[in-house]
């Protein structure tokens, strides 16, 4: 997948995570599903590792404000890919 199609869904995803803000019982909903796409989206152990630091975000209510898939996107795209010419 396109790492800017990459980015939409995160920026989309996000987005959905601020509904709770306005009805609360979503959560319910979105802390699994977030989990789940996260681990689609990104690969491997850090996938895992992100999925569950989304699922706990958003399942809290005072962290829904974090970005996490954008975050995981920087990271992944932009601070992972700096670091890997770095190594070169």
């Amino acid at each position: 997948m396109n790492k800017y199609k990459i980015l939409t869904l995160s920026i989309l995803f996000d987005a959905l995570g601020y509904v709770s803000f306005v009805f609360p019982p979503f959560d319910f909903i979105w802390a699994p599903l977030s989990a789940y796409l996260m681990t689609k989206m990104y690969k491997g152990k850090e996938g895992k590792v992100a999925a569950v630091i989304a699922f706990i975000e958003e399942a809290l209510p005072v962290l829904d404000v974090v970005p996490t898939f954008s975050l995981m996107w920087l990271y992944t795209f932009v601070f992972k890919s700096k670091t890997s010419v770095s190594n070169a």
